[in-house]
């Protein structure tokens, strides 16, 4: 299913450490609603699925319009991305479900308001995504939810899982932090070494696994994820195109593998060069590569 992703803006209402999107919203003005729903005619030629994200597409005062008019051209998938805030408003979820979203993928980047609301320099915010979740959830609703790992909450991980498992979400991912945007001004306090954090992934994994929920990591490399190499989300992320502020990009995937990833020398050596994409291409730039050790390619009369 090929998928269209829609920056609408980069309007928050959460100021996160580590946001990708950095000075963004102070330097682009949202989308219109007529030119976003041009991008959404043409998209809908090739693309089945798309995908509101920003910024905070939620806070748009014509969000729930444009989800109206998705569903009218027949996406089957309406995905909305978001910082789950709005949600623990349960007659806006009322509204959005109605208007013909069929997925929502918040994000919750701690199993407490101290740890999440830090991260996303937003007091109470925590508590609205937990409940928005909630909302989502008794309304029979798709939750696919995010949590971006960082310094400050990959010990944690665990209990994010047990408390997202809790909240019975359908899905939930673990992302390695991308080193760009806000986080290249506090890059030392906010990027962990993957070494550290990948016990702490599998743990988490391994709580998600024993739920029944679907879990994944991304931006870990294989090397990092033995023994869990099914659950890394670049193995199933469907090609996307990208209607973004500065750009159109027609094969997103492409672009983050050639442009946003990177591999090193000792990478060529991998039983799984092909497959894996490296980590973001910032990290290995600060830290190096004594990290990332080839997986060793089995001999012919090994057994898999």
């Amino acid at each position: 299913m090929k998928k269209v992703d829609i920056k609408v803006g980069f309007r928050c209402n959460n100021h996160c450490l580590f946001c990708a999107q950095g000075n963004n919203r102070n330097i682009y003005a949202d989308k219109e609603t007529g030119e976003i729903k041009g991008i959404l005619r043409e998209a809908r030629k090739d693309c089945d699925a798309v995908i509101f994200t920003g910024g905070e597409p939620t806070i748009r005062k014509d969000i729930i319009e444009l989800v109206s008019f998705a569903s009218k051209l027949k996406f089957k998938v309406i995905q909305i991305q978001s910082n789950g805030r709005m949600f623990c408003y349960a007659k806006f979820c009322d509204e959005i479900i109605k208007a013909g979203a069929t997925e929502f993928s918040p994000a919750l980047h701690g199993h407490t308001a101290g740890l999440h609301d830090y991260l996303t320099r937003s007091q109470g915010s925590f508590n609205q995504t937990v409940s928005g979740i909630r909302n989502l959830r008794a309304r029979n609703q798709m939750v696919l939810t995010n949590t971006v790992v960082t310094k400050s909450n990959y010990r944690h991980l665990p209990e994010i899982a047990k408390l997202l498992t809790d909240l019975g979400v359908c899905q939930f991912q673990f992302a390695f932090v991308h080193p760009i945007g806000s986080v290249l001004d506090n890059f030392g306090s906010i990027v962990p070494r993957m070494k550290l954090v990948e016990p702490y992934i599998k743990d988490g994994l391994d709580i998600g696994i024993k739920a029944g929920v679907t879990v994944m990591t991304e931006a870990v490399p294989y090397c990092i994820m033995k023994g869990y190499e099914k659950y890394i989300a670049e193995e199933i992320i469907p090609q996307a195109k990208v209607y973004a502020a500065y750009g159109i990009f027609d094969n997103f995937n492409k672009l983050r593998k050639e442009e946003g990833k990177s591999k090193g020398k000792r990478c060529q050596k991998c039983a799984r060069h092909e497959a894996c994409e490296g980590p973001w291409k910032e990290y290995p730039e600060r830290f190096g590569w004594e990290e990332f050790s080839p997986v060793r390619r089995k001999s012919n009369n090994e057994k898999d």
